[in-house]
């Protein structure tokens, strides 16, 4: 059941890829909870929700992209390390498009029943992403 389990969490990656949000209609039960603290959707359950943050973000990264570069999967779990890139050519919750390119990395923790996914919970460098598009200033070492 792992590798199912993994290769359902990675169809989400690829649909994402794919442009094929509807696609999360396969993999996402309609009950799912997502526990992404930056996700703006994350009240509505299930692909809807997905969908929704999914379009927001294409909107914002017309040429987004996913690479999956590894998954673990363990019972009812799949976890999956990834990286995103994109370039900020759209509006994103209100703020204006920067232009400028990201790279981000991140872990998204899938638990499964019944061949989909019923709790997600995603940690990813937010941070990171407004740093490299401007909008937040990056750290100064203690020691300047």
């Amino acid at each position: 059941m792992s590798e199912q389990n993994k290769a359902n969490a990675k169809r989400i990656f690829d649909a994402w890829n794919e442009r094929d949000l509807d696609a999360f209609d396969e993999v996402i039960a309609a009950d799912c909870i997502s526990h992404d603290p930056q996700n703006p959707f994350a009240d509505i359950h299930g692909p809807d929700g997905f969908k929704k943050l999914g379009q927001m973000y294409l909107n914002a990264f017309s040429d987004q992209r996913f690479l999956v570069n590894e998954q673990i999967g363990e019972g009812d779990f799949v976890t999956t390390r990834w990286t995103g890139t994109g370039t900020n050519d759209g509006e994103m919750m209100g703020m204006s498009p920067t232009g400028k390119s990201a790279v981000v990395q991140g872990i998204t923790i899938s638990r499964f029943q019944d061949g989909k996914i019923v709790e997600s919970w995603t940690c990813w460098d937010t941070l990171g992403m407004m740093q490299q598009l401007g909008v937040v200033q990056p750290a100064h070492s203690a020691t300047t």
